[in-house]
């Protein structure tokens, strides 16, 4: 059984809301999911997922939520390589913020990108803006990359 591990940034609850509804689905798909609130990277490394599911919102500047910049920032200056692992990213946003529409995700995604690890699919932009409800961008999006 593949083991997922999902790390979530948030600051007003969309992305948790996201991950609890992606992780009965990952499930019932047959993967064994561990999502880590907060996330600390030695606990990660420890669970040796197959693949990393990071969730996040943008917020400010264009800056990861506080509840997954600490694990962001552990990643940036221990560098683990992550050769051969696979990750994806799920970033929400709004676009009527412009330039930094998503940079969160594009943060994250590029910092894996940096590790080594291995995009399962480019990285999924899920805009406030036209998307009410995230899930219902994000679930079929899983389901067909996972």
């Amino acid at each position: 059984m593949q083991k997922i591990a999902v790390m979530v940034g948030s600051v007003y609850g969309g992305a948790e809301y996201v991950a609890e509804q992606a992780l009965p689905l990952l499930e019932q798909k047959g993967y064994q999911v561990q999502w880590f609130q907060p996330a600390a990277l030695d606990e990660v490394l420890a669970f040796a997922a197959d693949c990393w599911l990071l969730i996040s919102s943008t917020t400010g500047q264009g800056d990861i939520p506080d509840n997954l910049f600490p694990f962001f920032a552990e990643c940036r200056d221990r560098f683990p390589l992550l050769t051969g692992k696979k990750f994806a990213v799920l970033a929400l946003g709004d676009s009527s913020y412009g330039e930094t529409f998503c940079a969160a995700g594009r943060q994250l995604f590029e910092l894996m990108t940096e590790l080594q690890g291995e995009a399962l699919a480019p990285m999924l932009e899920i805009d406030a803006g036209e998307t009410l409800q995230a899930e219902d961008v994000a679930l079929p999006w899983l389901t067909q990359h996972f």
